[in-house]
């Protein structure tokens, strides 16, 4: 097949688009053309008056492949694909003992799966419900219900990530993507994360893609158990021999392991304790705070895409800005979620924390994104490696208490905000945080250095995307895990000091997002299965 890049397509595109530009280019005629695939699309919204949709194609042609790349006029941007390599297959090992991998999230769920191909048939806990259960469970807490602190946006099948907008991009270059997208697929994730230039799932669909990988785990002789907790790690001489695990009934139960695949996310902060306390080395890590910003999406499309706003092909448009401050101080905006909403986020009693979602369509009135500011280990207030967890507790605290106590999260208009007054309703755009918000002051529930940083940067943002300092625009925090914050060490074989046990994943240090979380259990798994 030959490849044909950098397409300018319109809008309506079809695939007898496809097929002409195909022709044109290669210089072959349409009854030459066996079959035409599209490989990579994004969109072209530079110039507001000409957006249009930029193609990679795979052409299967009847003629010979080398004569047509050879008799091409320079600029075209055509190549012969090579087959693409297969994966290698991985070494059945025989263990003593079954590894066990601690968390269901994207790096646990691809952990797990990579053991489970291999024959190992691993133990897999998450301390939260099965995705179903969890469903229920969030949806009664954002109605107003009691909150679970084992059931939650953080915790429970399918980790942080199943309460999102699925965001599928990542900044990393590994042939485990392309595997992860794919096996996405194949569980029910959209056939577009395959070629889209920015792919996503949505909230609504991950769900039934997370069960379906891991029915493929059980079936395979994984292990999976729900509401199961990792409490303590066993070791001798350096080396992990067994784990306590916590069943839903309370009772303990102790287990042989040699191998212990740590996935459990960024909010687990008593298993950090429990691993600082066993000499596990972590240092501390770089994150952001801040505050979700809600704008009309009408308007995110207006100012993105000019007149072609509204186009169906197109859909909602996102953004993602960041500014760099003269103070030194850096803010950017976070998992923007187009036609999404703002959503309850908290994993401990008596703390609010926000996050954003979106359903795979994004046809919510509302668009978000967290607005962050950099926050680095210098000003946790501390210096061993728990200090930025106790830094995220502060002000979430703070939050609640402000938020009326009854995970209500504390609001601002943007006008408001700017001029560092109170707020006493909504402007322009309604908060679409469940169960409510309070409006006041957010600047009393950030630090000083945060806040201040914000305000410049709004109006800064307003440069790169009109309407964003809009004064009817909401703030709704706080937010506070946008990442880990902290590393947990490992080597060059993604083991800790303390062999046998494999750091994984964002709540690890090594990762940022869905899929580079689910890179990550890959890697991992492939390590603990040469250790």
């Amino acid at each position: 097949m030959i490849k044909l890049s950098n397409l300018k397509a319109p809008l309506g595109y079809t695939e007898k688009t496809l097929r002409r530009m195909a022709s044109e280019q290669l210089h072959i005629q349409d009854k030459d053309i066996q079959q035409v695939i599209l490989l990579k699309k994004s969109v072209d919204a530079r110039d507001k008056g000409d957006v249009h949709f930029v193609l990679t194609i795979a052409v299967a042609v009847s003629v010979p492949e080398d004569k047509i790349i050879s008799k091409l006029r320079r600029g075209v941007q055509a190549v012969v694909m090579k087959p693409e390599p297969e994966e290698a297959p991985l070494p059945e090992v025989k263990f003593d003992f079954r590894p066990l991998v601690v968390g269901l999230g994207p790096a646990g769920l691809f952990a797990a799966w990579t053991l489970a191909r291999a024959g190992a048939k691993p133990i897999v806990i998450e301390r939260g419900r099965d995705v179903e259960r969890r469903e229920k469970d969030v949806k009664t807490f954002w109605g107003g219900g009691v909150f679970s602190p084992v059931s939650n946006v953080q915790f429970g099948e399918g980790g942080a990530g199943a309460f999102s907008d699925g965001k599928l991009t990542t900044g990393i270059n590994d042939p485990r993507c392309s595997r992860a997208l794919r096996t996405l697929y194949e569980c029910g994730a959209p056939e577009e994360i395959l070629y889209l230039a920015k792919p996503h799932i949505g909230t609504d669909k991950l769900p039934g893609v997370v069960k379906t990988l891991r029915e493929k785990i059980v079936s395979l002789g994984g292990d999976v158990r729900f509401e199961t907790r990792l409490e303590q790690l066993i070791t001798e001489q350096g080396r992990v021999v067994g784990a306590v695990l916590v069943g839903p009934d309370g009772s303990k139960e102790m287990i042989q392991t040699g191998h212990v695949v740590l996935a459990v996310g960024h909010s687990a902060r008593d298993t950090f304790e429990m691993l600082h306390a066993l000499g596990v080395p972590m240092i501390r890590k770089p994150f952001s705070i801040g505050a979700r910003i809600e704008h009309s999406q009408k308007m995110v499309d207006r100012s993105q895409y000019g007149s072609a706003a509204g186009h169906p092909a197109l859909g909602a448009a996102d953004y993602k800005l960041n500014v760099k401050l003269p103070t030194g101080r850096s803010a950017y905006t976070f998992c923007m979620c187009p036609g999404g909403s703002v959503v309850a986020a908290a994993s401990e009693e008596g703390g609010v924390v926000t996050n954003g979602m979106s359903v795979f369509a994004r046809d919510g009135e509302n668009a978000n994104s967290a607005l962050l500011v950099g926050v680095e280990p210098e000003d946790f207030g501390g210096d061993d490696p728990l200090a930025g967890v106790r830094f995220q507790r502060t002000w979430e605290k703070l939050a609640f208490e402000m938020g009326g106590g009854n995970y209500h999260a504390p609001a601002q208009r943007v006008g408001d905000f700017l001029k560092n007054t109170p707020s006493k309703d909504a402007g322009d755009v309604e908060p679409t945080y469940r169960p409510g918000v309070t409006y006041t002051n957010l600047s009393k529930c950030l630090p000083e250095f945060v806040h201040e940083t914000m305000r410049e940067a709004i109006v800064r943002m307003d440069r790169q995307l009109h309407g964003f300092a809009s004064p009817g625009a909401l703030l709704t925090g706080v937010e506070t895990r946008s990442s880990s914050p902290l590393r947990i060490l490992r080597d060059e074989n993604c083991q800790s000091e303390l062999r046998g046990l494999f750091p994984c994943g964002e709540g690890a240090g090594y990762a940022g997002g869905i899929l580079s979380a689910a890179v990550d259990g890959m890697r991992v798994a492939e390590a603990v299965l040469k250790a």
